[in-house]
């Protein structure tokens, strides 16, 4: 109680405290994105639960990995080498979720592009609720692992931590229904995010291969080609005001 008492009266927390949750929504983002657009292919009367699951067992997933911090630590160190590159575990668990976040997307963009398969009796969501949960479980194992070893990095302080991972999962079940009605109403929305979603793939992959990419050029391209389509957006918007009515 007295450790908290002091980091509750201490600047220094509140700043790390502060940062710590921008970090998180930051990261969140990605993982939102793919749950928006995972669930967004159910029937609309399990939409929002499955959002709620899965955002739910990403807070537990990372609350539970807060709790075995010097366990996660250890996830750095080598295990093998590759053509003289360690590998450590997490490693190989970010290259693993890079592939599959690859796999994904371009599955579900080749859904986008022939939602039939070729086959025109194929219609309606082709996922089932039970297959959902557990591609946003593989995801959120990924995400929580490479976001809690990133705030250990940046504080010492495992309250601190679980504030801001509580924090930044509220804000993401808040943000998560609007989003996924913005993806849904808008299909070219969709198409991008699968590409943010390929671009994060690519980065995990190369993040697990050594190869560090600062996160902001990632998601300074992602802002940018969000406000294109913005501009797009809001351009068809106003040619279809131009556009007189059959009946004018």
């Amino acid at each position: 109680m007295d450790s908290i008492l002091h980091l509750i009266a201490d600047p220094t927390a509140w700043a790390a405290l502060a940062t710590l949750v921008v970090m998180e929504v930051v990261l969140g983002i990605d993982n939102l994105i793919f749950i928006s657009i995972l669930t967004n292919r159910l029937p609309e009367n399990q939409q929002t639960r499955a959002r709620r699951i899965g955002i739910g067992l990403a807070l537990i997933l990372r609350l539970g990995l807060l709790g075995t911090v010097a366990w996660i630590v250890h996830l750095t160190e080598p295990v093998f080498e590759v053509f003289g590159k360690a590998i450590s575990w997490r490693d190989m668990i970010l290259i693993a979720g890079g592939l599959f976040l690859l796999w994904k997307a371009t599955k579900e963009i080749h859904h986008s592009v022939d939602p039939n398969g070729g086959h025109e009796e194929k219609t309606g969501p082709q996922l089932g609720f039970a297959a959902a949960i557990g591609q946003i479980l593989v995801l959120d194992l990924v995400f929580s692992i490479d976001s809690i070893i990133t705030a250990v990095g940046m504080t010492e302080h495992v309250p601190i931590m679980v504030v801001a991972v509580i924090t930044a999962v509220m804000l993401m079940l808040i943000a998560a229904d609007p989003l996924s009605r913005f993806i849904a109403a808008n299909p070219t929305v969709v198409m991008l995010a699968l590409g943010f979603l390929i671009m994060i793939g690519m980065t995990l992959i190369a993040e697990g291969f050594g190869a560090h990419v600062p996160k902001g050029y990632i998601y300074t391209a992602m802002a940018f080609s969000a406000g294109v389509e913005g501009l797009n957006m809001l351009a068809r918007r106003r040619r279809r005001k131009r556009v007189p009515s059959p009946e004018a």
